[in-house]
C-alpha cells in the first residue's frame, strides 16, 4: 500500500470505527474523554519488580484500563509468562495492549507470544542518535522488517520517539526520514509528547503532517519553569505542568490517535502517588 492509498483509507469507515472505540462518544464530536486510559509500566520501574501483581492491582484501582509493558529484569511479562500475565490482567479487567522491547533480540518469539495473547503492538523504545540521515534510513528498513514479523503474528510494530528525532540534522528532521521510509502498512509511531515539546516542536502539527501514523501516545507533562527547547528531564505529574493536553488531545482524536498512555519519568513524590494523580486528571479531562 502506498502513502496516497493509505491516506485515502484513513478517511474511511474502518478508521472512523477505530477512532470511536477509543472515546466515550461518537466519532467527530467536538468533545470527548479518554475511554480507556493506559499507563507505561516504566513509570513504576522501582516498585514493579518487587511486587508486579500488587502494583498492577493498584493501577486498576486508580482507573487505568490499559497497560503498556516494557522489558525489565523479568521480561515483558514480569515472571508470569505471557499467558499467566494475561490471565492476571483479565482478573483485574486490565488489557495489555503493547510493550516496549528490543526488536533486535529474539523478536520472532516475542511477537509470537504477544500475538498469542492478543496484544496490539510491540514498540521500539529507543535507537541511539545517528551520525547521518542515511543511518536513519537503515533503521527504517529494520523497522519494516520488524513490522512484517509483527504482521505475521497478528499485531503491529511501532517506534517511540525521544527529542533528537525532532531536532534538525543537516537541515532535515530525522523523524521525517523514519516516517517517509517506513511502510504505513507495517509501521506506526508512538508520539512521546513530552519529548516533542522539549525539542521545541508542536505535537499537533506533526500529527497533522502524518495523519493516522501516530496511533499511540505517551502523555507525559513538563514542568512550567523548564527552559524552552531544553533536552533535560523536567517530567512532572500529568496535569500540573506546561503542556496543553486539553488542546492536543482534542486534536489528536481526529488525527488517528487510538491509545493514550500516561508515562511518569521523574517523581515529585512516591511514584504510585504520581500516577494516581495523573489518572485522576486524565480520566476527568474533557476536550
Amino acid at each position: 500500500m502506498n502513502r496516497k492509498d493509505f491516506l485515502k483509507l484513513s478517511g474511511g469507515a474502518a478508521m472512523s470505527a477505530a477512532f470511536a472505540s477509543c472515546f466515550g462518544g461518537k466519532a467527530n464530536t467536538n468533545k470527548g474523554t479518554i475511554k480507556n486510559l493506559g499507563i507505561q509500566l516504566y513509570s513504576l520501574r522501582d516498585d514493579l519488580p518487587k511486587d508486579p501483581k500488587g502494583v498492577l492491582k493498584q493501577l486498576a484501582s486508580f482507573g487505568y484500563k490499559e497497560i503498556e509493558s516494557y522489558e525489565g529484569p523479568q521480561g515483558m511479562f514480569w515472571g508470569l509468562g505471557h499467558k499467566g500475565f494475561k490471565q492476571y490482567m483479565d482478573s483485574l479487567r486490565l488489557t495489555i495492549v503493547s510493550s516496549h522491547c528490543d526488536h533486535t533480540k529474539d523478536f520472532e518469539k516475542k511477537a509470537a507470544q504477544a500475538g498469542e495473547i492478543g496484544m496490539k503492538y510491540l514498540i521500539c523504545p529507543w535507537v541511539d542518535p545517528q551520525r547521518s540521515l542515511d543511518d536513519y534510513k537503515k533503521i527504517a528498513d529494520e523497522f519494516n522488517k520488524a513490522g512484517e514479523i509483527c504482521r505475521k503474528n497478528g499485531l503491529r510494530f511501532a517506534y517511540h520517539n525521544h527529542d533528537y528525532s525532532f531536532r534538525q540534522q543537516n537541515n532535515q528532521f530525522p523523524q521525517d526520514i523514519l516516517m517517509e521510509h517506513t511502510d504505513p502498512a507495517l509501521v506506526d509511531f508512538e508520539m512521546d509528547m513530552y519529548w516533542v515539546v522539549a525539542a521545541g516542536q508542536n505535537p499537533v502539527e506533526w500529527m497533522k503532517r502524518y495523519r493516522w501514523r501516530f496511533k499511540l501516545c505517551h502523555i507525559k507533562d513538563r514542568k512550567k519553569n523548564a527552559r524552552p527547547n531544553g533536552d533535560d528531564n523536567n517530567s512532572c505529574i500529568v496535569g500540573t505542568g506546561s503542556i496543553d493536553f486539553k488542546t492536543i488531545l482534542g486534536e489528536a482524536k481526529n488525527l488517528g490517535m487510538q491509545y493514550y498512555i500516561l508515562e511518569q519519568e521523574a517523581y515529585e513524590k512516591a511514584p504510585l502517588d504520581c500516577v494516581k494523580e495523573g489518572a485522576a486528571y486524565l480520566n476527568n479531562l474533557v476536550f
